[in-house]
């Protein structure tokens, strides 16, 4: 039978390759197909190179972090230990030729993504990751280029690409401080709330439907309130003060919705949680006393309905499961210290005050360490989501260093993102110098990883000019949203679409960062290539168009494309045979196809 299933796959899947290649436009008067396909866990195999031609030859030798997927922008097959030819739109596109260039005339990968500029220390940051890296003997990437740099801060930042005008006012732009007064603009765009509300949102299970049920008028407030916060730059210790001690409406009190987001609403449950969020930690590895101690926090909320439909109030509740309202709470702190609560006092409070504390290293060395995974793809401490005794972190000190950052700055997230995003360490290029194996542990370079889902969506509809339509498989009240509404904006997780479904996007079912999915599959790329819904928005979207009518000529039109969609300007070979494609505007949508397909728009690098 699996003989069958094989035999069927392979059909399905040459059958989707002939009807693309039926129904696409030919380039120019080339009948071969500008573009790389590469199977998520196969061989890359060209589909641009023209019969007869040389291979391109293989980009340096460069590491792999251990969960990077099989097809790297910067890397080696992780089941291989030969290098692989790099797959950009500089070699597709050079690789094509249109029979006018050889492959032999790629640049260097290095002068794409590689500064002159030597790495230097900026702050505590970059003297926690250099002394490790020097103790330990691992050569640290280069810095990566301006171009790599202004497209990785948009994404990592904003969820966004940059537009073609703020590539070229960036680029163009010969002040030293240039970076650092990006980082200090794009922390204060509206954006910024937008991205930053999603991830949170993911952590916090923000979702009307089964196995959440928060119900969509609660998940639109929860998320508002999520949202403001982040906007506001509320401080981390009054953010989660907040979900932690909150009482009242599900719809006017929207953190409360912190005790509605659950599976199960038993007091070990909401302990389980509490501790995964805010922690880092997964309770079921706790001893059991501590685990039951933990939970008589939360053995006092209490959940009622009201006369309004799906309205519950979220209270402290002293006779919950018939319990004596006039007895004290022992319970015990993630810590293992115990402690005796007065029967008239919330638990909750209790808890926060202990969490909060300044002294607690534990609180802020859990976000600081979430933030750090969330900007380079790794956590000190790795997964971020599983803080215990024998998964120690990769850099002590460095930990450390961001916990105090935040305490000393009255926990300032921003404070922390601007610190990491100044340093040199996230300012390192994506290619390795170094072939030890321990270089993506300690940060030697900046690992690549596939856009989020929602980010990719986002950036194809930015490029081409089209919106998405999202909804809900349950219709319900606030699960219809307008045409035009990004991706990164969508306010409950039940509202999707089968591309996010498709690409990874978490299901908010438990708040674990490893629900997210940015692993590229055969059925993506598949999708990338061949199907109407991309092919649509290239071809009949107004974005492509647009960049074609505002070039002077087809050489301005190739490096609007190039920098719309890979936030740079083409190399002069690039040029060269982008610019041949641009003398129409069917090349010009060929050309966004090749780049929209190519890893160096897929990834993050």
């Amino acid at each position: 039978m699996w003989i069958l299933a094989c035999a069927a796959s392979v059909s399905v899947t040459l059958l989707c390759g002939l009807v693309w290649w039926l129904t696409v436009p030919d380039v120019a008067d080339d009948p071969s197909r500008i573009a790389t396909q590469r199977p998520a866990d196969g061989p890359e195999r060209s589909a641009a190179a023209l019969p007869g031609q040389p291979t391109p030859d293989p980009a340096p030798r460069r590491q792999t972090s251990p969960n990077a997927t099989g097809r790297l922008l910067a890397g080696v097959d992780p089941s291989s230990s030969q290098p692989r030819p790099l797959a950009n739109a500089a070699t597709m596109v050079t690789a094509s030729g249109l029979g006018r260039s050889a492959p032999g005339n790629v640049p260097d990968v290095r002068d794409i993504y590689e500064s002159s500029h030597p790495v230097h220390g900026h702050n505590a940051v970059d003297d926690d990751v250099f002394r490790q890296l020097i103790a330990l003997n691992i050569k640290p990437a280069k810095l990566c280029s301006d171009e790599v740099f202004l497209r990785r801060l948009y994404v990592d930042v904003l969820g966004t690409l940059p537009t073609v005008q703020e590539a070229k006012s960036f680029l163009d732009n010969h002040q030293e401080n240039k970076r650092q007064a990006l980082v200090d603009e794009l922390l204060q765009r509206p954006e910024f709330a937008d991205y930053w509300a999603m991830k949170w949102c993911d952590v916090l299970r923000v979702k009307a439907e089964f196995p959440i049920n928060l119900w969509p008028g609660a998940a639109q407030a929860y998320h508002r309130w999520i949202h403001s916060a982040i906007k506001t730059n509320l401080p981390y210790d009054r953010f989660a003060r907040e979900l932690l001690t909150a009482s009242g409406s599900n719809f006017r009190t929207p953190q409360v919705n912190f005790y509605r987001a659950l599976q199960s609403k038993e007091p070990e449950a909401i302990s389980h949680v509490v501790a995964l969020t805010f922690l880092g930690e997964r309770s079921e590895g706790w001893p059991e006393t501590r685990r039951a101690g933990v939970a008589q926090f939360f053995s006092k909320v209490g959940y009622k309905p009201t006369g309004e439909w799906k309205e519950e109030i979220v209270f402290f509740d002293r006779r919950r499961n018939g319990a004596d309202p006039n007895q004290a709470v022992d319970a015990v702190y993630p810590s293992g210290v115990s402690v005796r609560i007065p029967p008239d006092q919330d638990p909750r409070q209790v808890f926060a005050d202990w969490l909060t504390d300044r002294r607690n290293p534990w609180f802020a060395r859990a976000v600081t360490n979430r933030i750090w995974y969330w900007l380079l793809g790794r956590g000190i401490v790795e997964p971020p989501d599983d803080v215990r005794q024998d998964n120690p972190p990769a850099n002590l000190p460095l930990l450390n260093t961001l916990a105090r950052e935040l305490v000393a700055s009255d926990y300032d997230i921003k404070h922390v993102y601007r610190l990491i995003l100044n340093s040199s360490a996230y300012q390192l290029s994506c290619i390795a110098e170094s072939d030890d194996d321990r270089a993506a542990e300690h940060f030697a370079y900046y690992p690549t990883q596939r856009l989020d889902a929602e980010v990719l969506i986002d950036a194809i509809c930015q490029i081409t000019g089209t919106t998405e339509t999202y909804m809900s498989i349950i219709p319900e009240p606030f699960t219809f949203l307008p045409d035009g509404h990004r991706a990164i904006v969508l306010p409950d997780g039940s509202i999707t679409s089968s591309f996010l479904e498709m690409f990874g996007r978490p299901a908010r079912d438990t708040g674990l960062l490893s629900e997210r999915n940015n692993r590229l599959t055969a059925s993506q790329a598949l999708h990338l290539l061949n199907s109407n819904h991309i092919r649509n928005k290239i071809e009949r979207g107004p974005g492509i168009q647009s960049l074609v009518q505002q070039g002077r000529d087809s050489w301005d039109t190739a490096e609007r494309i190039y920098l719309a969609i890979l936030s740079r300007r083409p190399t002069e070979n690039e040029l060269n045979t982008a610019a041949a494609l641009c003398d129409d505007p069917r090349g010009a949508r060929e050309l966004a196809w090749v780049l929209i397909n190519s890893d160096e728009f897929l990834f993050r690098h």
